[in-house]
């Protein structure tokens, strides 16, 4: 079942906290769809009165600075013996390739990784565990977790809301835009068969008779 049509059937509250609970989960190291599970939130939000896109935006926010936070110890405490063991446990998204790639990112952008990390799907998952790894200082590695997730969580709330509520409106009004349309390329067709028809008809038409010239002095 989809993810949006799943979140339909539960209570809002519900909606609320595995949000915050899926957006925790990946932002602690573990390899879920948080992005997908809060765009299809707010978008549900923007049709659906019981769900209010501010709460929504707040939980996502908590659950991914919360997430990165435990994901931060977990790597200070773990070392690199973790990111190996987590090689193995999912070499798909902590394969030495994509390790080495986020490593490098933070070795050239510091702190910048990790809030510009909570926009990418590959570094939203190393931030936290590997910020610990690399024994970054914690009150770095804070203002930028609660920074980028609030431009994130807040940011991708916020948009996909007011996209759902005008694309909501300009739905609304499709049926007579439709109805416009239909009747438009109608009445075109129409002109154009028309014009048409009368070509085919001028050039079935037998040309008439030119008259002959009169010889001179009769």
């Amino acid at each position: 079942m989809h993810v949006q049509e799943w979140l339909d059937t539960v209570p809002a509250a519900a909606v609320y906290a595995v949000v915050g609970l899926v957006i925790g989960l990946e932002s602690l190291g573990i390899p879920l769809p948080g992005e997908i599970v809060l765009v299809s939130a707010a978008l549900l939000s923007s049709q659906h009165a019981g769900i209010n896109p501010v709460v929504l935006g707040v939980c996502a926010t908590v659950g991914a600075v919360v997430g990165d936070s435990i994901g931060y110890a977990i790597g200070r405490k773990g070392g690199r013996p973790l990111l190996a063991w987590l090689g193995k446990k999912f070499p798909k998204h902590f394969s030495e390739g994509h390790i080495a790639t986020a490593e490098r990112s933070f070795e050239k952008w510091g702190m910048w990784a990790v809030f510009f990390g909570r926009f990418v799907a590959l570094l939203r998952i190393f931030a936290g565990p590997l910020a610990g790894v690399l024994h970054m200082p914690y009150w770095r590695f804070l203002v930028a977790n609660v920074l980028g997730g609030i431009c994130w969580a807040g940011g991708t709330t916020a948009v996909i809301y007011y996209v759902g509520v005008v694309a909501e409106s300009w739905l609304k009004k499709f049926s007579w835009l439709g109805l416009v349309a239909a009747v438009l390329i109608g009445l075109g067709s129409m002109l154009v068969l028309k014009r048409k028809a009368k070509k085919a008809e001028a050039s079935a038409r037998p040309e008439t008779e030119e008259p002959k010239p009169v010889p001179a002095g009769e």
